[in-house]
């Protein structure tokens, strides 16, 4: 087959860079000649680092939510020797489109977004019945617009470098764990009403802690304030990496964990990929549109009659779609 070259403009949150893992393995299926390039945050290039099937990340200079227009057209034009035969979008805004146009890509795709006509000359409607998960939505834009059916989709998975966890276990002067480690993602970017509480998370280590685990705190740097509290309840006994490691380096870290216990956030999308045993805990969303993309993973969402209200806060105040789901309750699914 002739060999396709294909920009894919990725999406800024981990959680959906990791479930476009899912597009390209669908692209390389159908042609494993595809080259495939990512242009995507900076943030974001760990984690392509760690998918096979692409060629190469390409970071974006631009700020988040920055038009800069003159810039996008600047740095799509350096791109027009690549020999790009389309552009995929998976972002909807109209700024994202800017730079495949620039490059002279002939094909660009994309759903319509923002006033994207005549930037993008493939425009897929978006059923939101027929595609009702991110997933399915990415994967849609790599088939032919004539296909009505997807064709089963392929889990994410990372690719992790053990050898750099090792290392980093190294530098803090920590051996590699003999006793089964528990990894806990208390965070989430999106806000607390998405983020089971802290104490309740404290519970859960203070129980696998006594019974001769390891217990691993994940998350970025305005997830400190979270991990900190969690582990100044265990009286120190975790090893607390949040904000401690760079994205790469959290991800091979989780590598090493046996079972992990997560809000939906990126890190969870992650610990699916990473073929983890996963417990997923939802408040304010809805894991029918973004659900961990593995078979065993355990999705524990109570739908309350307020649920999913997609807010950063609970509007009503009390949070119960989070703090009905009880300590106890994921205790016990630890342990199976």
């Amino acid at each position: 087959m002739p060999t396709n070259k294909i920009l894919i403009l990725g999406p800024s949150w981990v959680g959906d860079m990791v479930l476009a893992h899912s597009l390209f393995q669908a692209l390389k299926t159908q042609n494993a000649n595809t080259i495939i390039d990512v242009a995507a945050p900076a943030w974001t290039l760990p984690l392509l680092a760690r998918m096979p099937e692409v060629n190469r990340a390409i970071a974006l200079p631009f700020k988040h939510g920055q038009l800069a227009l003159l810039e996008r057209i600047k740095f799509g034009r350096s791109l027009k020797g690549e020999g790009y035969t389309q552009a995929i979008l998976l972002v909807n805004s109209f700024k994202s489109a800017i730079l495949p146009l620039a490059a002279g890509i002939p094909q660009r795709t994309g759903f319509l977004g923002e006033f994207r006509h005549g930037l993008l000359n493939d425009i897929r409607p978006l059923d939101k019945t027929r595609l009702p998960r991110t997933v399915d939505r990415f994967v849609a834009l790599g088939m032919d617009k004539a296909v009505q059916a997807l064709t089963q989709i392929a889990n994410p998975k990372l690719i992790a470098d053990q050898d750099n966890a090792l290392r980093v276990l190294h530098k803090q002067g920590i051996s590699k764990p003999e006793q089964k480690i528990l990894g806990l993602c208390p965070g989430a970017e999106y806000g607390e009403a998405k983020r089971w509480p802290a104490e309740y998370y404290a519970e859960v280590a203070n129980t696998v802690l006594n019974q001769g685990w390891q217990v691993w705190l994940f998350g970025s740097d305005k997830d400190t304030p979270v991990t900190t509290a969690i582990n100044n309840a265990t009286q120190g006994r975790c090893q607390d990496w949040g904000g401690k490691t760079s994205l790469g380096e959290a991800i091979d870290l989780m590598s090493l964990c046996d079972t992990v216990i997560s809000n939906d956030s990126g890190l969870m999308h992650v610990a699916a990929a990473l073929d983890k045993k996963l417990i997923a805990i939802y408040g304010s969303s809805d894991p029918h549109h973004t659900p961990p993309m593995h078979p065993d993973a355990v999705v524990e969402y109570l739908g309350l009659d307020c649920s999913p209200c997609f807010k950063r806060e609970c509007p009503l105040g009390h949070l119960n779609c989070l703090r009905k789901i009880t300590p106890d309750t994921i205790k016990k699914l630890v342990d199976q």
